[in-house]
Order: C-alpha cells, then sequence, then structure tokens
C-alpha cells in the first residue's frame, strides 16, 4: 500500500454492476435494533438520521435485527429522505412471527413474543420482502441478501437465489446479493448459483487487519465476476479498537490486534483509522459497513475514514507481519 491514505466517506462509487451509487462508507443497522444493549428509539433515529447528514448513502438492516426492530427503526428514520438518495439493504433466510423458533439471546429489547424461524424457500422470500416493506414503511429496498446461506445452503442455493433471480428481473429489487461470516461458504455459493449470480457479497470478519482469510479465494473471484464487496466486520468485533477489552480473544488474534496498535502509535495514527481504511487495499471492496448506536459513534468512523495515513504504515504493518508479505494493494483515495 504506497501513498498517504484518505477515504472519503461520503464519496460515491458504483456498486459493482448493479447500476447504484453508494457512499464507501455504510451504516450496519443492528445495534439500533438492539444488539447486546437497547438503545432508545430517538437515539435510534438520531444515529441514522446523522449517518445521512454525513453523507452516508448505503445503510444495511435484516429482519432478524431485534426482530423487526431495526428495519421499523430505519424505515422511520429514512421516510422523509429523497428515495433515490440512498441504497437500503435487507435480508431474506429468516421470518418473524410469534414463537419464531431461532431465537437469539443477543438482542436486548426484541417485540415481546416474536422470534425467528429459518426458511429459504421460494415462497417465504416474497413473505420476508412484504413484511421487510411493511416494517419499513418504504416502497422498496434496493439490495436483497441471502442471510447465512449456509444455514441451509441447499435451499439457499436453490429455490432462494431462484425467487431473488425473479424478484431482479422483475426490477422489483437491484441487486441480490448474500451476507455471509465464512469466505469459503461465500466462494462455494457464488460458483454454485445459476448465471448471472450474485451482484454483491456482504463479508462480516473475513477482511480485515486480523482475519484476511478473504483474500485465498473470495475477493479475487469478486474481482474476475464484478461482484462488489461491502467488507463489515473491520474492527473484528471490537478487537482491532481495544485488544485489552477482550481477555478471551484467541492469542493469535489478540496479537496481531496489538501489533497493529503498536505500529499505529509510532506513526501517530489511530488504529481504527487503519482498519476502516484496510479494506480498500482490493479493488474489489467497494464500501465498508459499521455499526453505530449513537450519533457520535458514526461521526467518529466516518472522520477515521477520512483521517490520513502515511504509506509507511502499511509497510510497518507488513513487517510485524499483520499483513501478507507479499501484499501490494493500494489504499484508494
Amino acid at each position: 500500500m504506497d501513498g498517504t491514505t484518505a477515504i472519503r466517506a461520503a464519496a460515491t462509487v458504483p456498486l459493482g454492476r448493479t447500476g447504484l451509487e453508494v457512499s464507501r462508507l455504510g451504516l450496519g443497522l443492528a445495534s439500533v435494533g438492539g444488539l447486546f444493549r437497547a438503545v432508545d428509539e430517538g437515539q435510534a433515529l438520531r444515529t441514522v438520521r446523522r449517518a445521512r447528514a454525513l453523507g452516508v448513502r448505503l445503510f444495511d438492516t435484516a429482519p432478524v435485527y431485534g426482530y423487526g426492530l431495526s428495519e421499523t427503526r430505519a424505515g422511520l428514520a429514512l421516510r422523509d429522505e429523497p428515495r433515490d438518495g440512498y441504497v437500503l439493504c435487507t435480508k431474506v433466510g429468516r421470518l418473524i412471527e410469534p414463537g419464531g423458533p431461532d431465537t437469539q439471546p443477543i438482542w436486548a429489547d426484541p417485540p415481546p413474543g416474536l422470534g425467528a424461524r429459518l426458511d429459504y424457500s421460494y415462497g417465504a422470500v416474497v413473505r420476508s420482502l412484504t413484511e421487510s416493506l411493511e416494517r419499513l414503511g418504504l416502497e422498496r429496498v434496493d439490495v436483497l441478501h441471502v442471510h447465512d446461506p449456509e444455514q441451509d445452503f441447499a435451499g439457499a442455493v436453490g429455490e432462494t437465489y431462484r425467487a431473488l433471480a425473479d424478484l431482479r428481473a422483475a426490477d422489483t429489487v437491484r441487486a441480490v446479493s448474500i451476507g455471509v461470516n465464512h469466505a469459503d461458504v461465500a466462494v462455494r455459493y457464488l460458483r454454485e448459483a445459476p448465471a448471472p449470480g450474485p451482484d454483491c457479497v456482504m463479508l462480516a470478519g473475513r477482511w480485515n487487519l486480523v482475519d484476511q482469510s478473504g483474500l485465498d479465494e473470495l475477493l479475487p473471484l469478486c474481482q474476475e465476476r464484478g461482484v462488489a464487496v461491502l467488507a463489515a466486520g473491520v474492527l473484528h468485533s471490537g478487537l482491532l479498537a481495544d485488544p485489552d477489552a477482550h481477555p478471551d480473544a484467541p492469542a493469535a488474534a489478540a496479537g496481531r490486534a496489538r501489533a497493529v496498535h503498536e505500529v499505529c502509535a509510532r506513526h501517530g495514527v489511530p488504529p481504527v483509522a487503519a482498519a476502516l481504511q484496510f479494506p480498500f487495499g482490493h479493488p474489489a471492496v467497494t464500501a465498508v459497513v459499521v455499526g453505530a448506536r449513537t450519533p457520535e459513534e458514526i461521526t467518529r468512523s466516518a472522520r477515521l475514514l477520512a483521517h490520513p495515513l502515511p504509506a509507511a504504515v502499511w509497510a510497518d504493518l507488513r513487517a510485524a507481519g499483520v499483513l501478507p508479505a507479499g501484499w501490494r494493494g493500494v489504499v484508494r483515495h
């Protein structure tokens, strides 16, 4: 990586072959749906609206985030925005319904009595989108991700993809995507889905300064096929922000995070700035998607994405073994 780098959060770029334009910084809306701790509605709406004021035009939610709470709040926050002024993503694969058995204790304040049920069938995709639009109170979403396709891979690459491809062909949605935590799952999905395949991949936690396993196969495959990558989990569940706050982290991961902090300290730059900017070193990456539960948090992310980093930071991270020795990616402005 060469040259002083800084990524403008509000800079707009094409989302691969979709015809959509997104900002370099996207806001993931799990946190405003109550991920790990409750967020009151007013604060949630202020957070989303602050992101728009900063120029963020990429928002990612899902039915399972707070069992509908995230989608409801996203719709309230964005309802008065010009609809062509932002790109909204949601997901399919889980239906939200009374007594849904696929419950997750990570949601702090979900609507009472509701849970999720895994369903990757054609009819469930159509129903899921219809119910998402009702919660959002909007006329469309732009991108539909298959959420966690490894939960039922055969169904996800079969009936789910067929439904999404039909929705895309009808121009009901502009883009088909997958949302994954595992790079090998994404590779398999891209190879097995019928042509033309997904337009995007949201990759969480596998292309950052701790874990670069996305580079093995997935990122080159996406570049070859013109599939846009949205990099999430770039702070590796907060480890890159504060290694000492995660005493149970695997030793190798914690060691890499501490090495990032040591290198950045020598250069007087914030480690989170390096973590946010690193994913753009691969040309397949279109945007980074971060969470925020307060306006201050998304403001901080936008500021750090634009923080200049000298080329020596990347060289020293290579020397420290954080980056692959042969990696010569260039972080783009």
